[in-house]
């Protein structure tokens, strides 16, 4: 969403813009995210307001069941994915917001199926070396590649340099709708093994979004292994109820399987040089707030602006674009981060009026 976003205004603002996507085609799958807030304006501003909020999930409300199915409560005002169908907020399946994003987009150049494997600053230019494509120099480079940016492994350093492990864990996929649920979800609690399941209907409830969750302070898995995971999850869930058995079933076939730690990104600086950070990248927030594709939005949006306002007859300065662009987002994106570390350590619902606060507060500069 970041780097899509990001594409889409720096094309607008007349820079010559380079996609770099280590899939083969746009990366599918993923869950039901949340647009919120400012975010909301962005997409206003982009023209595809009404495209996104026509493919929204229409959410009526949720149910939490025992092992056996049996319903212990139901509502119809929240969810724990975040929507429900009279929300101002728009819930969005990530891959459907992806492809509205792509097609918005007319002047840039993209190149899938590579990646970025070093960075060389030449004072007035960056050298890019690609694993597919050879060398190329560009005057800024943007890493928009989420919570494990090779960007910013190559720029800034390790990864563990800068993450903050929140000890929860997420698996998602597409599965059929197994329960035949009608614009509705429903989550299943085991208290005793501290985990979560849950099934939401999507797309015209055509087919679902599966989702399991466990907490494990000391548990590390690779998350390029997804064979350790699918050990990992049979393990904890192999023995529960309800339909975890088929959860697990179709997330061993599911071609979109994800899973991962919830962890956020914390790092004093979002550039250096002329290599900047935006998204995930830069100021992951979490699944735990829900807040992840707004503030990507948001991010991208000013970072684009910023570097523009600090533009003139072809040169960018881009110190001062980075520096404002960071003095703008970076305390919304703390106050987040915080709200969301505290939920996750309390093990308690995230205070969505708290979050709102923060993002309804963003007031977006126009920097046509």
């Amino acid at each position: 969403m970041a780097g899509l976003t990001l594409a889409y205004w720096l094309d607008r603002h007349g820079f010559t813009v380079t996609v770099v996507e280590r899939d083969e085609t746009l990366r599918m799958g993923g869950q039901a995210i949340d647009v919120r807030g400012a975010a909301v304006q962005v997409l206003d501003r982009m023209g595809i307001l009404e495209s996104v909020a026509a493919l929204r999930t229409a959410t009526r409300g949720m149910s939490v069941v025992d092992g056996d199915g049996h319903e212990l409560m139901r509502d119809t005002t929240s969810t724990l994915s975040g929507g429900v169908i009279d929300s101002p907020d728009i819930e969005v399946l990530r891959d459907d917001l992806v492809h509205v994003l792509y097609a918005k987009i007319d002047g840039a150049r993209y190149l899938f199926d590579d990646t970025i494997t070093g960075l060389t600053e030449h004072g007035d230019s960056v050298s890019v070396s690609f694993s597919r494509h050879g060398t190329e120099a560009f005057d800024l480079v943007i890493g928009a590649d989420g919570l494990h940016s090779a960007v910013r492994r190559l720029a800034f350093g390790t990864e563990p340099t800068f993450t903050r492990r929140l000890g929860t864990f997420l698996a998602i996929c597409t599965a059929p709708n197994l329960l035949d649920l009608y614009y509705w979800q429903v989550w299943y609690r085991d208290e005793a093994r501290d985990t979560i399941a849950g099934l939401l209907s999507v797309r015209g409830n055509s087919e679902a979004r599966a989702l399991l969750g466990f907490t494990d302070p000391t548990l590390t898995v690779d998350y390029r292994d997804t064979e350790a995971q699918l050990t990992v999850l049979d393990q904890r869930f192999g023995s529960q109820g309800w339909v975890v058995p088929e959860i697990l079933a179709a997330m061993r076939s599911a071609p979109d399987f994800y899973f991962d730690e919830a962890t956020q990104i914390r790092m004093e600086r979002w550039s250096s040089g002329r290599v900047g950070l935006v998204g995930d990248a830069a100021y992951c927030c979490s699944p735990v707030g829900g807040q992840g594709t707004s503030v990507a939005l948001i991010g991208a949006y000013i970072l684009a602006g910023e570097l523009a306002a600090a533009s003139t007859e072809g040169h960018v300065d881009h110190r001062r674009g980075f520096a404002e662009f960071e003095q703008r987002l970076r305390p919304h994106v703390l106050d987040c981060q915080s709200l969301a570390f505290d939920a996750a350590t309390t093990r308690r619902p995230a205070p969505q009026e708290g979050f709102d606060t923060i993002i309804n507060s963003l007031a977006l500069t126009d920097y046509s």
